[in-house]
């Protein structure tokens, strides 16, 4: 064995010994707050409809988009301008649009929020325009921002001669603090005598039975009762100020999760195969072969003999070719996820064909695990 291959298997077996020491790792405790939210404590999401305008030529061709043109009118009316009914307004420097925004909790009035500009329309591109007074409404219908400004697109293009070129997204762009908040959502936290609700991001009951319990010894005393495996209910302060206090330190007290049950995700898409250290095999046998078809089809000219009265035609001379790979009964067996890795390997299965054999596993009851497809 030569020194470059002598260091490549000590490598190979330092990265694998590394990988084992870290699967054998405990799981480390996090902080409330990365587990759990209060409830109430929430973004709201807000939708406008409005116009861009400034484009280079590059707008709505308002005989495709007809709702350009008559938003610009009812605008235009409502600026004490009368457009003549009838006209036809060849419009290539307006855009219609949708205006999406995040209402963080807590807003007041007065405050600043990014929005999200994206053509409903034709416009061919939203780069240099300007996004007029948008109303932005909740799902309750009422007006929680106003957005208006300069759009910020990340892409490029352009086109001459029926030739174009075009780099990243040019119908959608953005506005950093492009609205204005002019409504707060109410929210009275501890409205009920100082009652609070934690809920936990991923339902658990071990995992609720621990926070209830470091909560309560954190504050020496029973603060914390488990309603379900999501909701704890807290016995917070009636005093504002004493409540954010006691809510700042519940989120950051530290937790260790209960382990996620065995999953396995294929990803039919991309061909992605992920499962977590949960994962466990009993001994099954498997054989694992693939099937291939192959259909060759050449074309042949038939020629008649000189001086005939026949025809030259085009014969198909079709072959259908019949291939499977040889397979043999494999054992396979997994205590942990290293083993169940090294199992499913020996068996020289692509993505695809792991996808059938794990599904294969978990109906004959070796695979113990969770099958999700997304």
């Amino acid at each position: 064995m030569t020194k470059p291959n002598r260091f490549a298997s000590v490598a190979k077996k330092l990265l694998l010994l590394t990988w084992l020491c870290l699967l054998a790792l405990p799981a480390q405790a996090e902080r409330i707050r990365e587990i759990a939210n209060f409830a109430g404590v929430r973004d709201n999401v807000l939708v406008g409809y409005g116009l861009v305008v400034g484009l280079d030529g590059t707008g709505d061709q308002t005989m495709q988009a007809p709702f350009t043109g008559q938003s610009l009118t009812n605008m235009l009316s409502q600026l004490g301008i009368t457009v003549p009914p009838g006209t036809n307004m060849q419009l290539r420097n307006v855009a219609a649009v949708m205006v999406t925004a995040d209402l963080p909790p807590f807003s007041r009035p007065g405050q600043r929020l990014d929005i999200n500009v994206s053509s409903i329309g034709n416009a061919r591109s939203l780069r240099g325009g300007t996004l007029l007074m948008t109303p932005l409404k909740g799902a309750d219908g009422d007006t929680y921002a106003i957005a208006q400004g300069n759009l910020l697109v990340g892409g490029a293009g352009a086109q001459a001669g029926g030739a174009q070129v075009q780099v990243n997204q040019l119908a959608g762009g953005r506005i950093p603090g492009g609205a204005m908040v002019e409504r707060e959502v109410p929210l009275d936290l501890g409205a009920n005598a100082g009652l609070l609700e934690l809920e936990l991001k991923q339902a658990d009951f071990g995992t609720a039975q621990r926070v209830v319990n470091a909560i309560n010894n954190e504050f020496g005393r029973p603060v914390a009762a488990a309603r379900d495996g999501r909701v704890i209910a807290l016995d917070g302060p009636t005093n504002p100020n004493s409540r954010v206090n006691f809510m700042a330190q519940v989120e950051n007290i530290r937790v260790t999760p209960m382990e996620a049950p065995a999953k396995v995700v294929f990803n039919a898409r991309t061909g992605s195969v992920v499962m977590n250290s949960a994962v466990t095999l009993r001994r099954a046998a498997v054989a694992h072969g693939n099937l291939s078809i192959v259909i060759d089809t050449r074309f042949l000219v038939s020629q008649p003999a000189p001086f005939g009265q026949g025809e030259t035609v085009v014969v198909p001379d079709t072959e259908i070719e019949l291939q499977e790979q040889d397979a043999y009964l494999r054992v396979v067996e997994g205590a942990d996820l290293v083993d169940v890795v090294n199992a499913l390997n020996a068996l020289g299965a692509t993505p695809s064909d792991l996808m059938a054999i794990l599904e294969a596993l978990k109906a004959a009851g070796s695979l113990r695990a969770d099958l999700e497809i997304i």
